[in-house]
């Protein structure tokens, strides 16, 4: 043997792979080679330290000491197992290849034989083949299991921002951060926010990722995508129900995908962001209105794409004044809030008796659901549907069944507090004025567009066609004055259940002078 068959390279690797982590460290790993290295006298040209899973190829490292010895600035390699090496059928055929063509003259390890000879190279490819068995293996056994954990409902995973991972629980909620999660999308869910303005403003409340690293606009897009904080998780494509507790509900997840999938349509190049742009139409030709800056101040005008129009600019601040002003106007009756405590009383009566028929029927629904998703299993493990099909029918049942129990939920709770909520309410018959000072603009356009339609600017005055319940309540005649905002405020109050029966008993209750 000549002295160049005793220049050496020493190869050491620890992968952060959970199960690998009983492998020596560097340290100790280097310790014994450089030990070996001197007892057998071998020259030791370089050492290479790689951090890095050897279960897939591409190790930069490992390709750099590779490459060097293919120049033949080395002819051997010192390694503390051949599992250091490779646990891939790509770099273990590479090293027995290299042996194969001379380039690899000598391999050493403290805790393996390898000698260049057929005998040698077979037991060398068995070592590969066993360190790939034992990855495979390895990597189905954790699958496995974390199929099983999503079928019964636990996320296998490390947790989403928003929750902590408790042994044997899954995961739960992490109450403060929780709560900004949910704060963020009801926050995007207004319409009112970029992706970017929603980072700012929540990174500078402390939304964070569980490193400490501030998040970026890429990392809010996915929390406001993922359906875990409904309850839900998306595991390899398919929907399983989760037994977690849910941060947000479903209904206001897909508010927010709607929201999501409206802002990514291309706009117009340099479009701005105005509040009132596109809610209002011109009173006089029907056109859309339009908002721009001069000077400073946003100004509202007309297109004036169709017909002449005499509209003149409106200054922003007047439009959201004027509608502030109307607001505040508004006040419930003394003598309205009265009956309706009485009535509420009699209605709490009668809820009580529907609310065991709905309960039923809802659960009824829920149980459908669930044999609908029980025959697709059948139907896909009989071949009868693809996976993909399998997937996309179950994605959509697994929707369905989480708002069933979304609106279940929320009938039991509503049924269980929106009288005591309604008695506080009229009992304290708070002022809209007050309600108003706390009113955003984009509250005030939420509301308006809740409880009106055609909504025009004609001579810097707001105009719009009401509604639902203030409709009801205009047609009812009951209330004198301004029974306009009478009904802006009731329809707000009781969120647009107000309906022509209660009207009609309370119409009843006046011509008897009760």
């Amino acid at each position: 043997m000549n002295n160049q068959t005793k220049k050496f390279f020493i190869y050491t690797r620890k992968s952060t792979d959970d199960k690998d982590r009983q492998v020596r460290s560097i340290s100790d790993q280097l310790a014994e080679l450089k030990s070996l290295a001197l007892k057998e006298q071998l020259e030791v040209v370089d050492v290479f330290v790689e951090k890095q899973t050897a279960k897939i190829p591409g190790r930069p490292v490992f390709g750099e000491m590779i490459e060097r010895m293919e120049k033949g600035e080395a002819s051997g390699i010192l390694a503390w197992h051949p599992d250091r090496l490779a646990r891939n059928s790509v770099d273990g055929g590479k090293i027995i290849y290299l042996v194969d063509t001379g380039v690899i003259v000598e391999m050493k390890f403290p805790t393996f034989w390898f000698d260049p000879t057929p005998q040698g190279k077979f037991m060398l490819s068995i070592a590969f083949s066993q360190s790939k068995y034992y990855v495979d293996n390895l990597s189905e056994n954790i699958k496995r299991g974390h199929r099983n954990k999503v079928k019964d409902g636990i996320w296998p995973q490390m947790s989403p921002l928003g929750y902590v991972n408790v042994k044997g629980k899954g995961i739960v909620p992490d109450i403060e951060i929780a709560k900004l999660i949910k704060k963020t999308f009801e926050a995007y869910s207004s319409g009112s926010f970029t992706l970017r303005q929603l980072r700012d403003k929540f990174n500078a409340l402390g939304l964070k990722r569980k490193s400490g690293k501030e998040l970026a606009v890429s990392n809010y897009q996915q929390i406001l995508k993922n359906p875990i904080y409904t309850g839900l998780m998306r595991y390899n494509g398919e929907i399983f129900e989760g037994k977690h507790e849910p941060i947000i509900t479903k209904k206001l997840f897909d508010s927010v995908q709607e929201v999501m999938m409206r802002k990514s349509k291309p706009k117009g190049k340099g479009l701005k962001e105005y509040i009132y742009r596109g809610f209002f139409r011109c009173g006089e030709c029907g056109c859309f209105i339009t908002t721009e800056t001069q000077k400073g101040h946003n100004y509202l005008r007309c297109t004036k794409r169709k017909n002449p129009c005499s509209q003149k600019y409106t200054r922003e601040e007047i439009i959201t004044s004027e509608i502030q002003k109307e607001i505040k106007k508004v006040s419930l009756p003394d003598d309205w809030a009265k009956w309706m405590l009485a009535e509420n009383e009699k209605d709490k009566l009668v809820e009580v008796q529907s609310s065991t028929l709905f309960a039923d029927s809802t659960k009824a629904d829920i149980s459908l659901l669930d044999s609908k998703i029980e025959k697709l299993m059948n139907a896909y493990l009989e071949n009868a549907l693809s996976l993909e099909e399998y997937r996309e029918s179950k994605n959509k049942l697994m929707c369905q069944k989480q708002l069933l129990k979304e609106k279940l939920s929320a009938f039991e709770k509503k049924s269980h507090n929106r009288f005591e909520l309604t008695e506080k309410f009229l009992k304290a018959n708070i002022h809209m004025v007050e309600l108003a000072n706390e009113k955003t603009n984009e509250d005030f356009l939420h509301l308006f567009k809740k409880v009106g339609s055609n909504f025009l600017i004609e001579d810097r005055t707001v105009l719009f066609e009401p509604r639902s319940a203030w409709r009801t309540l205009l047609d009812s005649g009951l209330f004198g004055g301004n029974s306009e905002q009478t009904a802006l405020r009731a329809d707000h109050i009781f969120d647009g259940n107000l309906n022509s029966d209660l009207l009609r008993r309370r119409r009843d209750s006046n011509s008897r002078g009760d």
